[in-house]
C-alpha cells in the first residue's frame, strides 16, 4: 500500500500497517474512503448509546475509537504502542489522558472556560498525547463535539471535512493553530473554532 501523509499526519509503522483488515487497499484515498465509511458507523453507534452515562472517561474514549474505525484496523481502540514523531511518551499515554480527563470535569463542574476556550483546549490536548497509532485528530475533533453537547449542552464546533484535504488552507490554518497551542498559545486555535463553530 502506498500511503501519502498530509502535513500533521503521523506515519503507521509496519507492525501497525499489519493491522489493516482490507489489504487490497492500496493509496491513501481509498484508506480515507473506507475509514470514512467506519466512522459512519461509529455515530450510529454513538447514538444508540446509553451504556456511557459519563462521556470523560477513558472507557468511553477507547470504545468510541473501537467503533468509529475497527472495520478498519484491528487495534482500534487500543493505545499506540509505539512512540511518534508526535505525542507523548507511550508508556505515559495513560497517565496523561487521566489528567486531562480530570481537568476537563474540573472545567465543567466550575464552567472555567467558553464553550470556544473548552473546545479549542481539550481539543488540543487529546491531539497532543497522541492515543492512537492512527485516526487521533478525527478521534479527538469528534469526542471533542459529543462532550460540547453530551456533557455542557452546548452545540458542536463545525470543524469541516475540508480539515483532511492534504493542500487546502483550512487544514493549514487547522495545523498552524495547533503548532501555536503546543506552545500554550491557544489564541489561533480558539479563533478557527470560533470561525467554525456552528
Amino acid at each position: 500500500m502506498s500511503i501519502e501523509y498530509p502535513e500533521g499526519a503521523t506515519p503507521l509503522d509496519p507492525n501497525e500497517l499489519e493491522g489493516l483488515k482490507h489489504p487490497h487497499i492500496e493509496t491513501r484515498g481509498e484508506l480515507d474512503q473506507l475509514e470514512q465509511q467506519n466512522i459512519q458507523d461509529g455515530y450510529q453507534w454513538l447514538a444508540r448509546q446509553r451504556k456511557h452515562k459519563d462521556f470523560l472517561t477513558e472507557a468511553f474514549l477507547l470504545d468510541f475509537h473501537k467503533h468509529l474505525f475497527s472495520a478498519v484496523w484491528s487495534w482500534a481502540g487500543s493505545f499506540r504502542r509505539t512512540d511518534k514523531n508526535i505525542g507523548v511518551d507511550r508508556f505515559y499515554i495513560g497517565i496523561e489522558l487521566r489528567n486531562l480527563l480530570n481537568d476537563a470535569r474540573y472545567w465543567v463542574e466550575y464552567n472555567t472556560y467558553s464553550r470556544e476556550d473548552f473546545a479549542a483546549r481539550f481539543h488540543h490536548r487529546l491531539v497532543k498525547i497522541h492515543l492512537f497509532p492512527n485516526g487521533n485528530g478525527r478521534h479527538a475533533r469528534i469526542v471533542t463535539d459529543v462532550i460540547l453537547e453530551k456533557v455542557l449542552g452546548v452545540p458542536p464546533i463545525n470543524w469541516g471535512g475540508r480539515i483532511l484535504d492534504k493542500s487546502g488552507e483550512h487544514r493549514q490554518t487547522y495545523i498552524q493553530a495547533l503548532r501555536a497551542a503546543d506552545r500554550n498559545d491557544y489564541r489561533l486555535l480558539i479563533e478557527f473554532v470560533s470561525a467554525n463553530g456552528a
